[in-house]
């Protein structure tokens, strides 16, 4: 460091200092405002995007509380329609039950109606059967009984006396 300080030249600083100031005033004239003016762009570009990204995180929210509301709604809508469904076919299922009842009822008194006209049928022939037997029991035993002359004089005689003329 001292052969520096006594081999020192003024020609040599002069043109140094006049070399360096030439340097910084040609960097300042061409390359300082060019890099300051990309350092501002990127500087503000990258402002925008912080501001862009702020609204897309505002909007996000947004439209996740959007979404909570439709997907609520949408639940509540399910529901809705799910007890309205359930109401119906409740309503179905009561109404084809007291259909079914009176279906029934109305099978039941047909089919007891039905069964008491065969059971007069039934009867009505049975007293039609009776009624012939007796009539041909009593003729047969009239025929047996009124074989002779003398027991049908009798006869005649005793249904006179008891008709009245």
């Amino acid at each position: 460091m001292e052969k520096l300080i006594y081999d020192f030249s003024f020609g040599l600083f002069f043109w140094q200092l006049l070399l360096f100031v030439a340097l910084v005033f040609l960097l300042k004239k061409f390359a300082w405002k060019p890099i300051l003016n990309a350092v501002d762009e990127r500087e503000s570009s990258i402002k925008e995007s912080l501001k862009a990204a702020e609204r897309a995180r505002k909007e996000l929210k947004e439209l996740q509380s959007d979404n909570q509301k439709i997907l609520n709604e949408a639940r509540a809508e399910r529901e809705r329609i799910v007890k309205e469904a359930n109401d119906m076919k409740n309503k179905i299922v009561g109404d084809a039950n007291e259909a079914a009842k009176a279906e029934s009822a109305k099978h039941i008194e047909n089919a007891r109606l039905q069964i008491e006209s065969e059971k007069q049928n039934a009867i009505a022939q049975i007293k039609t059967q009776v009624a012939e037997l007796s009539v041909e029991i009593a003729e047969k035993l009239l025929r047996k009984e009124l074989e002779s002359q003398n027991k049908q004089q009798e006869l005649i005689d005793d249904l006179l006396k008891e008709a009245k003329l």
